[in-house]
């Protein structure tokens, strides 16, 4: 009770907060056969709350995932392009003509791409 008036706890929630919160209530009307016949009802209503909040992570993670591949490609790519542009800069200043200034070059290269 608040100041003689019996609230819903939920009107005391921020309105983004009440909006996720009734989404979540939404999707958890599907499991109502399941939670009703549980001896405790709203610990059961949780749990499925609980399994819709779990799926919907899954399946972020999974969305993820595929973000973290393609971003992965991206970077791969990136570094041979990089690494490419840094063998002809460093071949164009020392111009190496034998087998041994072409792997100094290699080296000054491979030096370079921990940066």
């Amino acid at each position: 009770m608040l100041f003689g008036e019996e609230r819903d706890w939920k009107e005391l929630m921020c309105e983004k907060a009440q909006a996720e919160l009734a989404e979540l209530i939404e999707k958890t009307k599907k499991h109502r056969c399941a939670y009703m016949q549980a001896d405790d009802v709203k610990v059961a209503q949780l749990w499925a709350a609980l399994t819709e909040v779990s799926k919907q992570l899954k399946e972020i993670e999974c969305k993820l995932a595929r973000i973290e591949c393609i971003a992965q490609g991206f970077t791969e790519i990136g570094n041979i392009a990089k690494k490419d542009t840094l063998r002809e800069r460093v071949s164009d200043i020392f111009k190496p003509k034998t087998s041994k200034e072409r792997e100094q070059v290699d080296k000054i290269v491979d030096s370079l791409m921990e940066f």
